[in-house]
């Protein structure tokens, strides 16, 4: 099969290529998914998981990306819950090689069902980004209807679905990003932007749930707005910064199939939009996932036409 590969952390990105490998053999609990679209996140170079095993030991070359679409050609000893000819979508584990292939072997668990009328694409740009907002705002921000947000990275993938999960569920979103995310912040349905370039962070008042995915003098900034009570969830490593009358959470984000089967009926019916940004075939990943200009959006591989 075709894959992208990356040969050592030193080289990077600047090491992807795009190689024959052999295909992935099934363990206990596994599938194997012909991949139809693959999700990449640009900080995945810098995840010790890329590299090693869980152990620690080296595991290069490897197979980068953990967002998949797809439909599941072989079952593994023991799997139940999927069939093979069943379209898909999920999370592959960040220890074993990915998505950037035309087939993963993927535990059953970490995928969901895809509905036929869900494009692939759609599919793959949703785990992390989908999953990393429920899980920071329900379980670990404890959000409430009535409360507010200070969503930073508010045009981004992850950004706009905690913009938009945040809103469905009844709560005062404020957005941050540069100027030039304002418009889809705005748009994704934030009822407030700051530019932190040129606004002032400190007029946006106290906040119930600050969601950071920026760290430094930002989460510092952002961690004296939380009210009494309150909740800082950083996704970017553990708080520096705390609450002085609140709780400071970081967390990385699960596989979670009834949580995915909730993201992607809520894109069927409207109430989510997804955030993509470029789409590029798997002879064009590399460029794709090396960009020179800023995107705000997921970055999607197309595996399959």
């Amino acid at each position: 099969m075709r894959a992208i590969v990356v040969t050592g952390q030193a080289a990077g990105t600047v090491g992807m290529t795009l190689v024959q490998r052999p295909e992935p053999a099934p363990a206990i609990n596994d599938v194997v998914v012909e991949v139809y679209a693959s999700g990449f996140v640009p900080t995945e170079t810098a995840w010790p998981s890329t590299w090693t095993d869980r152990p620690g030991r080296d595991r290069t070359p490897t197979v980068p990306g953990h967002e998949l679409a797809g439909v599941v050609t072989a079952l593994g000893y023991g799997t139940t819950g999927l069939s093979v000819g069943q379209r898909v979508f999920g999370l592959a584990d960040w220890y074993r090689d990915g998505t950037l292939a035309e087939y993963v072997a993927v535990e059953a668990r970490n995928l969901a069902p895809l509905p036929g009328d869900v494009d692939f694409a759609v599919g793959a740009s949703l785990p992390i980004s989908g999953l990393t907002a429920w899980q920071g705002l329900f379980e670990h921000g404890r959000l409430r209807p009535g409360q507010s947000v200070l969503a930073h990275g508010a045009a981004g993938a992850v950004g706009t679905m905690v913009t938009q999960l945040a809103r469905e569920f009844g709560a005062y979103v404020i957005g941050t990003g540069r100027a030039a995310d304002r418009e889809k912040a705005l748009d994704f349905g934030a009822h407030e932007f700051v530019d932190l370039d040129t606004d002032a962070l400190d007029q946006v008042g106290g906040v119930d749930l600050v969601f950071d995915v920026i760290g430094g003098d930002i989460q510092a900034r952002s961690a004296r707005l939380v009210r009494a009570g309150g909740t800082l969830v950083s996704i970017v490593g553990p708080a520096e910064a705390r609450p002085a009358d609140g709780r400071a959470v970081d967390f990385v984000v699960e596989a979670d199939r009834a949580q995915l089967t909730e993201i992607v009926q809520r894109i069927r019916d409207g109430r989510l939009r997804p955030n993509i940004g470029t789409v590029a075939t798997l002879d064009d990943a590399v460029a794709a996932i090396t960009p020179t200009e800023r995107i705000t959006g997921k970055t999607i591989i197309r595996v399959r036409p």
